[in-house]
């Protein structure tokens, strides 16, 4: 909706109050033109849900970034309303005024209005009071599929919250469908792809760069947009901002569960894809078993890292990898051990391993060296230098190769007669 100045300029209506609703024939828009609020039906459906779109793109396509009612669409909009209601929600209302979709707080303010800000983020906060911390709820803490600039995919650990993409039923359909997309802190945090309660990709733990297991085009650094990772005692979130304000891309979880970045190409009027995850097949999750190393470019894709062989070589000669590799000469807890060294791989899932953010690479060594149940460690953060250990126990499960075109080093516990040349490459 629009309104005008006493200088008769028009301006944008960015906010919805407790008299101020909109129904299916209004929108509001944020302050500086790039995102507008209102009702919208997808493509090839007639059912109505409230959602948040690029308004500057308008006349080119329809794009949507997040949906308030997915789960709760309507078939008649005829007497429904949005307002902002006491003691501090946004509520959508039936023409019975039954509630159909509501936000949630458990705080109370005097004037509660819902805005919607230039940066996609729906906020529900008191009219005179602009700080963020007290806000009562803001959208960018429930998204659906989509992954803006500034938003934060992670964890806070005091009140469990968690925000994570829930990617749409299909095309047509926002429903939630199979694939989320989460920072999963279990162990040591990782990015991670589940379909249903099943992982389905994993980029690896934060390195202090990237994710170890980033595909090649993550691991150049962009003139567009830059990561931030942040893991503390109050949380793990991952973040990107743009570096030129004027440019729009957004990162999308697709209903058949790929990680897609989109940008904006004025001269062609369009999105223009610009990475998608998974790259390849060796980006499915724990493909080749335990010990088992995928290299994009074997035919057979699948082999068990230097020194290790496969666990049952008549499945692994059928094409069947699940049961992954043992060690050629099992290690023994009252014999003396080694940690052979791999270089350039994917590090393994960190869901059961532990982490300390200070010691030396040596000081890794030393640690994993007195605890039998260590069986690899490898450097916290590479960023500068070599700092911190994560620390492995159990079998090594999501290796691949990345030789070459990145990966990490990684120090594999291994007996003592296994000692030769240090390894430069994890070898088959």
């Amino acid at each position: 909706m629009m309104s005008r100045t006493e200088n008769g300029e028009m301006v944008w209506r960015d906010v919805i109050t407790t008299n101020q609703f909109i129904t299916d024939s209004e929108t509001i828009v944020s302050s500086g033109g790039t995102f507008e609020l209102g009702f919208f039906s997808p493509s090839g459906s007639s059912k109505r849900y409230i959602g948040i779109w690029y308004k500057q793109l308008l006349p080119y396509v329809q794009t949507v970034v997040w949906v308030a009612n997915r789960e709760q669409p309507l078939t008649n909009t005829s007497s429904v309303v949005l307002k902002a209601t006491k003691p501090g929600k946004l509520v959508l209302f039936s023409d019975k005024n039954e509630i159909i979709w509501s936000t949630n707080t458990s705080l109370s303010v005097h004037n509660p209005v819902a805005l919607l800000l230039d940066s996609g983020n729906l906020v529900v906060k008191d009219a005179n009071d602009g700080n963020p911390e007290n806000f009562l709820w803001q959208s960018f803490n429930f998204p659906t599929d989509t992954f803006l600039p500034n938003m934060k995919l992670g964890k806070t650990f005091k009140t469990g919250h968690e925000v994570y993409l829930s990617a749409w039923e299909n095309v047509n359909d926002p429903t939630p469908g199979e694939f989320t997309l989460h920072i999963d802190p279990t162990g040591y945090p990782q990015d991670l792809i589940r379909r249903g309660t099943r992982v389905s990709f994993r980029a690896g733990p934060w390195n202090g760069l990237l994710w170890s297991g980033a595909p090649a085009p993550l691991q150049m650094q962009s003139t567009i947009y830059t990561y931030q990772f942040v893991f503390n005692e109050e949380g793990v979130y991952y973040s990107f901002s743009l570096i030129n304000s004027s440019v729009l891309s957004r990162l999308v979880l697709t209903n058949n569960g790929y990680i897609q970045r989109y940008i904006w190409e004025d001269q062609t009027k369009s999105w223009r894809l610009y990475l998608n995850i998974p790259l390849d097949t060796c980006d499915t999750y724990n493909l080749c078993g335990a010990y088992g190393s995928c290299v994009i470019d074997n035919s057979t894709f699948c082999g068990c890292l230097e020194k290790f062989v496969p666990k049952y070589p008549q499945q692994w000669e059928k094409g069947n990898w699940s049961e992954g590799c043992i060690r050629r000469k099992p290690y023994h807890c009252n014999k003396e051990n080694v940690f052979l060294k791999y270089l350039g791989i994917k590090l393994p899932d960190t869901k059961h391993s532990q982490y300390d953010k200070t010691m030396t690479l040596e000081g890794c060594r030393q640690v994993c060296s007195r605890n039998c149940s260590c069986t690899a460690y490898s450097s916290l953060d590479i960023s500068n230098g070599d700092r911190g250990c994560l620390f492995w126990s159990g079998d090594l499960i999501d290796i691949r190769n990345l030789a070459g075109r990145g990966g990490q080093d990684i120090y594999i516990r291994m007996d003592s007669s296994e000692l030769g040349k240090n390894l430069s490459q994890g070898n088959f």
